[in-house]
């Protein structure tokens, strides 16, 4: 997959180019569209927390630093004199466990109140009004894709995103 993004002058422009995504098969849930707050997005695919947040990649991380710290401590617990020797293995693997589970949920709490690294990127732009389009495309159709925006918004500058982070599904308001 590849991530297009670009910026958009108003909710009528994007709502002609997601009717025209959708029209050459790009699912909804590959269009993610972020606004300023307050900007009604009816009938547009509005990003989630995912694609508007660091969310995902501050879970990697705290996953990694957690795994880690808590594979040290099983293994000081284990080799220290006095350490839970019979249960050796049992303990490395419960440390590493509690040790990435901590450490993912305390990442992804930071992670969440921080816009997406893309979303830095047009924060300006953003708060001025524009809406910024993230859509998903596979390479093959990059080329396609990209010459139906123009027809709607000539001057879109279209760029590449560099991390495209693996969809989450989204909790459903109630």
């Amino acid at each position: 997959m590849q991530r297009l993004v670009l910026l958009v002058p108003n909710v009528p422009t994007a709502k002609n180019i997601v009717d025209d995504l959708l029209l050459a098969r790009i699912k909804e849930e590959e269009i993610h569209i972020i606004a300023k707050e307050g900007v009604p997005l009816t009938g547009l695919p509005e990003a989630g927390l995912a694609h508007k947040t660091d969310l995902l990649p501050a879970l990697k991380r705290g996953l990694a630093a957690g795994s880690a710290t808590g594979l040290l401590a099983g293994l000081v617990a284990v080799l220290l004199p006095g350490g839970i020797v019979a249960a050796g293995g049992a303990v490395i693997l419960a440390a590493t466990l509690a040790g990435a589970t901590v450490g993912a949920l305390a990442s992804s709490l930071i992670g969440i109140s921080i816009p997406s690294e893309e979303v830095r990127k047009y924060e300006q732009a953003i708060e001025r009004g524009e809406l910024m389009m993230l859509i998903d495309v596979p390479k093959s159709r990059a080329q396609e894709i990209t010459e139906l925006i123009l027809k709607h918004h000539p001057k879109a500058e279209i760029k590449e995103a560099k991390y495209i982070p693996p969809s989450l599904p989204e909790i459903p308001e109630q």
